[in-house]
């Protein structure tokens, strides 16, 4: 399965995941997007198979993804403080890959009817979603 990662700022999210699904997803290829260089080089540095960064970088590999995981922000165009443009949001959103989404209450973008779990929690939520397809 070829999920793809894609996270901004400082790319710590999509660190994190990063390094909980190579440890408990192995056999995956893991393909990290940031939107600036800093979230890429943090997702490549945690074992990502493939990196990229930038707006054509998600064009493309939303494409070629069949998960596209990351904050809730990456659906939501002018979201992480601008860092998402209204083109990443829409190649996500339009993408046939299953989408996970880790619904971070940030930048304005709050999700209501979530329970406030910690990064942690959410990540084994995320591993969940992924054992149901995998």
């Amino acid at each position: 399965m070829n999920i793809l990662i894609v996270d901004a700022q400082g790319g710590g999210i999509g660190r994190q995941l990063v390094t909980v699904l190579k440890q408990n997803f192995p056999g995956n290829e893991i393909t990290a997007v940031g939107t600036n260089s800093a979230a890429t080089a943090a997702m490549l540095k945690a074992g990502a198979d493939h990196a990229a960064t930038g707006e054509n970088a998600v064009k493309v590999c939303s494409r070629r993804a069949d998960v596209i995981i990351g904050p809730i922000g990456i659906v939501i165009a002018d979201s992480m403080y601008g860092e998402i443009t209204p083109q990443m949001a829409m190649a996500i959103g339009q993408s046939s890959a299953k989408k996970i989404l880790v619904p971070v209450n940030h930048c304005d973008n709050i999700v209501v009817g979530v329970s406030e779990f910690n990064i942690g929690r959410l990540l084994q939520e995320v591993m969940e979603e992924i054992r149901k397809i995998s």
